[in-house]
C-alpha cells in the first residue's frame, strides 16, 4: 500500500518520556516529508500546546496539518485555515458546568493561551497546563468566561474516583455531548462525536483521499479511536493494553524511537 498520511499522538508516541522529538525520529519524518508523505500532528492538547512540535517538523512547509482538541478543531499548517471545528452548542455549557460541581471534578477549559480554572492549584490542572506550556489563569466561576466558542473541557480527580465519575457524566450529559477519558485523571468533555477518527475521516473527505492511505500511531486510550479507523493501525511499545489489541502492528517504544521504525516500514518510497 502507498500510504500518504501519518496521524501521530503526541505525549507517549511522537515525543519521548522527556517530552522531546528524538534526532533518530527527527530525521525520518524529515525524510518521509520530503518524498511527499504528509504528517498530521493529532492530540488532545489545544493548538497552543502544539504548535512548537508543527513549527520544528516543519508542517508548513510540508502542508501538514494539526488536529487539536482530540479532533474538535483541524487546521492546515500551510494556510492557517481551519479545515473543520465543532465547539460544545452554547445552550448546553450550563450542564458542564453544574455536573463537574455535582460530581466534585474541578474543571478546566482552554481560552486565549491560558488555562482557566476555579482551583488553580490542583496537581491535575497544573500538569495540564505545563504538558501544553500555558500559564494557569484562575477565575472565580468559569460559567462567566464563555465569550469565545469553548471545543473542549477536562473534568479532572484521582483516577479511582474519576473512572466511577465517567459513565454517570456520560449519562448526565446527554447524546450532544462525547465524553473520554484521555488518561487516567482527564475526564475530557467535547461536542457529540468529536474523537481523532471522526476529525481525520473529515480531513480526508476534504483532501478527496480514504483512511486506506492513512497511518495512525498512538499510545492511548483516546487513540483507539483512529487506530482503528486507519488503514494501518499502530500501536506503540508502551501502549495501553486496550491500544495494542485494536492496532495493525506494535511499533517500538517513543523512548527507542518508535516512529522512526513507521517511517522505515510504511513509508520507505516516496509518495504516489
Amino acid at each position: 500500500m502507498n500510504y500518504r498520511y501519518l496521524a501521530l499522538d503526541l505525549d507517549g508516541t511522537l515525543v519521548n518520556s522527556q517530552k522531546v522529538i528524538t534526532p533518530a525520529t527527527y530525521e525520518a519524518l524529515m525524510k518521509i516529508q520530503e518524498n511527499g508523505a504528509k504528517v498530521i500532528l493529532c492530540s488532545g492538547r489545544p493548538m497552543d500546546g502544539i504548535l512548537a512540535l508543527a513549527r520544528q517538523l516543519k508542517l508548513k512547509d510540508f502542508g501538514g496539518y494539526i488536529i487539536s482538541f482530540n479532533g474538535g478543531r483541524v487546521v492546515s499548517c500551510a494556510t492557517g485555515e481551519i479545515v473543520f471545528q465543532r465547539e460544545v452548542a452554547p445552550d448546553e455549557l450550563w450542564k458542564v458546568f453544574h455536573y463537574a460541581k455535582e460530581f466534585k471534578t474541578p474543571l478546566l477549559m482552554h481560552q486565549k493561551g491560558s488555562v482557566l480554572a476555579e482551583y488553580a492549584d490542583n496537581e491535575y490542572i497544573v500538569l495540564e497546563a505545563k504538558i501544553n506550556h500555558m500559564p494557569v489563569r484562575k477565575v472565580d466561576d468559569l460559567s462567566k468566561h464563555t465569550d469565545e466558542p469553548i471545543i473542549k473541557f477536562i473534568a479532572v480527580e484521582k483516577p479511582d474516583y474519576l473512572a466511577t465519575v465517567e459513565p454517570k457524566m456520560r449519562e448526565a450529559l446527554g447524546p450532544n455531548f462525547h465524553v473520554m477519558r484521555s488518561e487516567p485523571f482527564f475526564l475530557e468533555i467535547m461536542a457529540k462525536d468529536i474523537e481523532k477518527s471522526y476529525a481525520l475521516d473529515r480531513l480526508l473527505e476534504t483532501l478527496g483521499d480514504t483512511k486506506d492511505a492513512l497511518v495512525a500511531c498512538g499510545d492511548g486510550f483516546n487513540d483507539i479511536s483512529m487506530i482503528e479507523y486507519a488503514g494501518m493501525g499502530v500501536a506503540m511499545a508502551n501502549a495501553q493494553p486496550a491500544v495494542k489489541d485494536v492496532a495493525n502492528f506494535i511499533t517500538r517504544s517513543n523512548d527507542d524511537d518508535g516512529i522512526a521504525l513507521v517511517c522505515e516500514m510504511f513509508f520507505s518510497q516516496p509518495v504516489r
